[in-house]
């Protein structure tokens, strides 16, 4: 489908012009899905389409643009995924990854993308762990980026969607409110296990013995 941009619209975009002078391509956006109408083939084609990796989530047939992760976003993920790598090689085999990685999640009849900050995989679960995208997930990690959206993604959205999804266990770690929440699921929705602040250590249920201290973890991001 074609979106149809009204004239105002479309003037004022064909107005908006780069520091050169020129002005985007908006042609070539009629070639893309509206909002919505967003398909899994053509979600998983953006590369192809565009070349290099784009942090996007497909979510309802809408494509969610990610932010650029900043340096103690980064060094966060880093962090984490040292620690639980770490852990993972010595007591529970799997695979740990960081952001890029696609977690495909199957919510009823509905199929939702997600790329998680850290993910971890059991090893008695590698059937799962496709090339181009991993069958859902054991436990993933969300660091919180400082906008709106992103932190409405973690805190509200993200938890339905990973416990609709089955994955056992989900930390969302908040820079801002120096915070780490750890998730656990039972049934169908997530339990809180605990709010771990400064001075605590968070602690995983999935994964019996794995923990961080939460002052180290936020002190990682302060080089």
């Amino acid at each position: 489908m074609v979106p149809v941009l009204a004239p105002a619209r479309r003037r004022k975009r064909d107005a908006r012009k780069s520091n050169t002078g020129r002005r985007p391509t908006w042609e070539l956006v009629r070639y893309l899905p509206q909002q919505g109408d967003w398909t899994e083939d053509e979600y998983l084609d953006l590369e192809d389409r565009f070349g290099d990796h784009i942090r996007v989530e497909l979510s309802d047939g809408r494509l969610e643009v990610l932010p650029v992760p900043t340096q103690p976003h980064q060094l966060l993920i880093l962090f984490l995924v040292s620690r639980l790598d770490a852990f993972a090689r010595q007591h529970a085999p799997g695979v740990v990854l960081f952001s890029g990685i696609r977690v495909r999640l199957r919510l009823g009849g509905k199929v939702k993308f997600r790329e998680p900050d850290v993910v971890y995989m059991a090893a008695r679960h590698a059937a799962r762990r496709l090339k181009e995208f991993w069958e859902g997930a054991d436990l993933v990690m969300e660091v919180v980026s400082g906008d709106r959206k992103d932190r409405l993604r973690d805190w509200k959205i993200k938890p339905k969607d990973y416990a609709a999804a089955g994955i056992p266990e989900y930390w969302i770690v908040d820079p801002d409110k120096k915070v780490i929440r750890v998730l656990v699921l039972r049934g169908k929705s997530y339990r809180r296990h605990g709010d771990f602040k400064p001075g605590d250590r968070a602690t995983s249920v999935l994964l019996p013995g794995f923990a961080v201290a939460v002052s180290d973890v936020f002190a990682a991001a302060d080089v």
